[in-house]
């Protein structure tokens, strides 16, 4: 029989939808059609022309269009995507419009103006892979781009796709503003088949092999290879439950049930619980338990999937000694979704029997506390909860919109009050309000708008927010209560150690802070960059400056994105001298900056945290390293104490405070400081002797000049405070 021709060609396919566009309708459609169609007449079609490109396929929520060269297809997505940004920049992040687009370079079968087969297919696939105002790209089409477009591409791994027998590599590109990525953070794909249809071919699959107790014994891991010290306590890791169901659409349903594992075990005082944030990490890959145990420093590993069809679940799950390889336990449950938190309760009872532990009254009654019992609750508070811990001032304004969701569908969803406490105290602390669409005075008015309905619905969550919002507002007693609150509650949520860090760190207590720094960071090995910032200010505030910048400068390197710890890299080079390099990291701060704007940036920058008077000059320490990092290199000590001899009497007055903000780095000036303390002019004399206090141990021989003037009606009381930290008291 002879075969009909049909018609392909090799095609750049660039496939494109609307993030959350169902929810974008559901509240505003006329607003939420009209913004679209605006779009795609000033931002799209305009650039779909430069590029050479055509629509092959409108959706309401989306596209597919096709291109002569991959290198147009990625140029025009990246085009879209900033346009997209730019023309909502005063949009509220829940009301925007935000695109994910995937592109692939293959074969299409062309029929009539529509274009069909594997390339175009997988492009939906990548879309859909994507994160929100991303652009992923194949493996066949990053081939064709190196070397031809000024864009980073991150590997994030080869990803099995919908009906496609191949794995598929895959890469993101790196936007202005995003974060490399570990891993692709959303695997949502819509339904392209009924959802009846769906469930009957998932029942009718063949059984799935799972480990049984009997089998063999695993490789046993060494305690010798494990990159961190065994805690004295039964240790655990929940790996991310696999996703059994061919849907990728339930990924947030399993991944609900692997977060809440966590976090009710992490609740009992007498288990180590590794934090979601170091195991979330190994979901999607092929890795063994010793692996696991020796990477994370645990003793047992706890995994297990999950297998969703309509309203049925499986779930299979087993507790496994890593340093024997034996099985403590294994456990397979049938049942109706809706039953899914009662399981997880038994779960963790097991889990605890297992290990030989007893279950307080207190702990009975607080694991669940603040939880929901609506499964889409959860999956939205995953959602959100995802978009949080990304430390992105967008991301963190999707992330609101996610946890209103689930507040929508569980008025009662305490975690979820506590969640958005934190991201509107983001909002103002961290200076993100524009990305929420409000004043910084409003995020905070918001953000304790919240706080009070989580503490009307108690989680460790709530008084972790209430004690980072009490570190803002300058209550540092009230912020000891609510972060020993939270650890009392949750021991293993290393938020809450770091809670209490903070509250050590700007109470003056740098060395306790860092005890709780380093739980924190042994709790979850894979840490956000924020933990580095609060490790980096305590040993700042010690003084040991050089391991200060190495724990500011390590991140920095492994995330060119986590700007976070410029500043005070740039204020602890600094005091160390390292001038030049304190001045680029200022230069990348502010790029194309005047020097006058430099040199006011060091007066806006601030830590999100007030700080107690016992703890003030910590925060002056670093103002005054990140002034010296944005003064023009021409600007040295000799210069300056020939200012201060020869000067006027502003130039003489801006010379001592100056030569203060370099601290002992001003070491040689102290002669020229101790002959102006005999300068008729008060406003020298003065700053002159802030100037030797702040140059300390270094400025001894000032000691005599200070003493003589002590009882001095003007300058007595700084005088006295310069002696006392000359002397070092």
């Amino acid at each position: 029989m002879a075969t009909a021709w049909v018609e392909r060609r090799l095609a750049a396919i660039l496939a494109a939808d609307v993030v959350r566009y169902s929810h974008l309708v559901e509240q505003d459609e006329a607003g939420t059609l009209s913004a679209l169609k605006d779009l795609r007449r000033e931002v799209i079609e305009p650039l779909l022309a430069v590029h050479h490109g055509r629509i092959v396929k409108l959706m309401g929520d989306g596209a597919i269009a096709e291109f002569g060269s991959v290198v147009d297809a990625v140029a025009c997505a990246v085009g879209v995507q900033k346009g997209v940004a730019e023309r909502q920049a005063n949009v509220p992040a829940e009301h925007r419009i935000v695109f994910r687009i995937g592109i692939n370079l293959g074969d299409v079968v062309v029929e009539g103006e529509d274009l069909l087969g594997d390339g175009v297919n997988v492009a939906a696939r990548l879309e859909q892979l994507c994160e929100p105002a991303g652009v992923l790209v194949s493996g066949a089409a990053y081939d064709q781009l190196q070397g031809k477009l000024d864009l980073i591409l991150d590997f994030v791994g080869e990803q099995r796709v919908k009906n496609i027998s191949r794995p598929v590599r895959t890469y993101r590109v790196r936007l202005k503003g995003s974060r490399p990525s570990l891993r692709l953070h959303a695997r949502r794909f819509r339904r392209w088949v009924a959802a009846g249809a769906a469930a009957l071919v998932l029942l009718v699959i063949g059984p799935i092999l799972w480990r049984r107790p009997w089998e063999p014994r695993l490789e046993p891991a060494s305690v010798e290879r494990m990159a961190l010290p065994l805690p004295d306590k039964p240790s655990i890791a929940v790996l991310p439950f696999a996703n059994l169901s061919g849907d990728p659409e339930q990924e947030y349903f399993v991944d609900g049930m692997t977060e809440d594992l966590i976090t009710d075990l992490s609740k009992v005082a007498g288990l180590f619980v590794v934090a979601r944030n170091s195991v979330f990490p190994f979901k999607g890959r092929a890795v063994n338990v010793r692996e696991v145990a020796e990477k994370l420093g645990v003793r047992y590993v706890l995994e297990g999937s999950v297998r969703r069809a309509g309203d049925q679940v499986r779930v299979n799950a087993q507790l496994i000694d890593a340093t024997t390889g034996g099985h403590l336990w294994a456990e397979r449950h049938d049942g109706s979704a809706k039953d899914i938190f009662a399981v997880q309760d038994q779960f963790v009872q097991i889990i605890v029997q297992a290990l030989a532990l007893n279950l307080s009254k207190d702990e009975q009654e607080e694991i669940g506390r603040g939880q929901t019992k609506s499964i889409a609750a959860r999956e939205a508070f995953q959602r959100g909860w995802e978009l949080y811990l990304r430390f992105t001032p967008e991301e963190n304004a999707w992330a609101a919109a996610e946890m209103k969701s689930a507040i929508a569908l569980d008025p009662n969803y305490g975690r979820a009050y506590a969640a958005l406490a934190l991201v509107y105290f983001r909002g103002c602390a961290w200076e993100w309000n524009e990305s929420l669409g409000m004043s910084a005075a409003r995020a905070a008015e918001t953000a304790d708008l919240y706080l009070r309905e989580a503490k009307s619905r108690p989680s460790s969550l709530a008084n972790v927010a209430a004690a980072h919002l009490n570190l803002w507002a300058g209550k540092h007693d009230d912020a000891f209560t609510e972060a020993a609150r939270a650890l009392a509650l949750d021991p293993n949520d290393p938020e809450a150690h770091l809670g209490m860090a903070w509250t050590l760190i700007t109470t003056g207590k740098p060395q306790a802070g860092l005890e709780f720094i380093e739980t924190a960071m042994r709790l979850n090995p894979n840490y956000p960059s924020h933990y580095a910032l609060a490790r980096g200010i305590a040993l700042f505030a010690k003084g040991d400056l050089d391991e200060a910048a190495r724990a500011f400068a390590r991140p920095i390197k492994a995330d060119p994105h986590a700007i976070e710890l410029a500043p005070p890299l740039a204020a602890t080079y600094a005091h160390l001298g390292r001038r030049q390099e304190a001045r680029e990291l200022v230069l990348m701060l502010n790029p194309g900056a005047r020097q006058s704007d430099s040199e006011y940036y060091p007066v806006a920058y601030h830590i999100p945290y007030r700080w107690s008077a016992a703890a003030a000059q910590t925060a002056e320490r670093l103002i005054d390293g990140l002034t010296v990092a944005a003064l023009p290199m021409g600007v040295t000590v000799p210069n300056l104490i020939t200012a201060l001899e020869q000067g006027t009497e502003f130039e003489r007055t801006w010379a001592a405070k100056t030569l203060g903000q370099f601290g002992s780095q001003a070491a040689e000036a102290v002669s020229a400081l101790i002959r102006v303390l005999a300068d008729g002019k008060p406003a020298v004399r003065w700053q002159a002797i802030i100037a030797l206090k702040k140059i300390g141990p270094a400025a001894r021989a000032a000691l005599p000049a200070l003493a003589a003037i002590q009882d001095d009606d003007l300058l007595g009381s700084d005088a006295r405070d310069a002696v006392k930290e000359i002397e070092n008291r």
